[in-house]
């Protein structure tokens, strides 16, 4: 099985909602992850208390839902973005 990449560094096309947020892709799972953590840091999406959950603006709103929603559901939230 030499040279089988695992799933977080298989390419994945990503929708259009979610390259308005990361940027274009294709990219690995580990970089979508990577860059939505900076888009939400750089635009301060995470609750003050509670660091866990995520304040989606109107951007990230369009890929997860405009709910506050737990950092874990998140993942679920944009893999379905992810083909």
């Amino acid at each position: 099985m030499a040279g089988k990449t695992n799933a977080l560094q298989k390419p994945v096309q990503l929708s259009s909602e979610l390259e308005n947020v990361i940027g274009k892709g294709p990219m690995t799972r580990a970089q979508v992850t990577s860059k939505i953590w900076e888009y939400i840091k750089g635009n301060s999406l995470q609750d003050s208390k509670d660091k866990r959950q995520i304040n989606p603006d109107a951007k990230l709103a369009a890929v997860i839902g405009k709910d506050q929603i737990s950092m874990f559901k998140m993942t679920a939230a944009v893999s379905k973005h992810l083909t």
